[in-house]
């Protein structure tokens, strides 16, 4: 007679052996509320100075997507930061921060697993396109005249759109065996709702971009076309 032996972890899929793994010990809405007050102590903080210390008023739309870039930024630099300093740790260490990858990774267990292509995305997310985001916000606080330009390439690279195609794809091809597919939480909130917003909101950020410099180049070329007239 032959016993089935649950894995003393909570990760799919759930044939892995993760010896050194050590359970939160911090319950899963500590983690969550924890993250989103940050966040939204970081919204407000951005909203207020946005409306202080730009060069120029800035717009209701403009500033809430700054306040969009100011998450960004912390996201990247500080929580995707500590998981490319310490993703071979994870399993056993209890740092907050560690045991917040510990719960994502219900969702998606490559983030405890060393997945190469994870810690390369993260890596350059966290070091290149962190300090960028921060960048963007403030480019436009200081009316500085590539700040459409930054926010396109932001919104467009690794950090956002492209790197959040490929995380997709990647899993995709790997039949979504990270994590339990159809989970309201895991699934459902962390994998799909918590990325798909690096999707939806840089991507109307891209049209913003797209607008602003179209129209900048339009406004060069009736220029131009008007001296030229002149000289003629």
């Amino acid at each position: 007679m032959t016993t089935t032996v649950s894995p003393l972890h909570p990760y799919w899929p759930r044939h892995l052996r993760l010896d050194n793994f050590v359970p939160n010990d911090r319950p899963t809405w500590h983690l969550l509320a924890g993250l989103f007050s940050i966040s939204g102590v970081l919204v407000v903080t951005t909203w207020l100075l946005s409306g202080r210390a730009a060069v120029v008023p800035l717009g209701n739309w403009r500033r809430l997507s700054l306040c969009w870039f100011a998450v960004c930024g912390f996201i990247h630099m500080v929580i995707e930061g500590w998981f490319t300093l310490y993703h071979e740790d994870l399993l056993g260490d209890q740092a907050f921060l560690s045991q917040l990858w510990k719960e994502y990774a219900k969702g998606d267990s490559r983030y405890i697993l060393g997945d190469n292509f994870t810690v390369c995305m993260e890596t350059i997310t966290a070091w290149m396109w962190g300090p960028l985001s921060l960048g963007v916000v403030i480019a436009f606080l200081r009316q500085q005249p590539f700040r459409f330009v930054l926010q396109l390439v932001v919104s467009v690279g690794e950090a956002q759109i492209y790197g959040d195609v490929l995380y997709f794809l990647t899993e995709h091809r790997d039949g979504f065996q990270h994590g339990q597919l159809g989970h309201p939480l895991y699934f459902w909130f962390y994998f799909v709702f918590m990325n798909a917003l690096w999707l939806v909101l840089p991507g109307v950020l891209v049209l913003d971009s797209v607008k602003h410099l179209t129209y900048a180049q339009s406004t060069l070329d009736a220029k131009t076309s008007n001296v030229k007239s002149k000289q003629n």
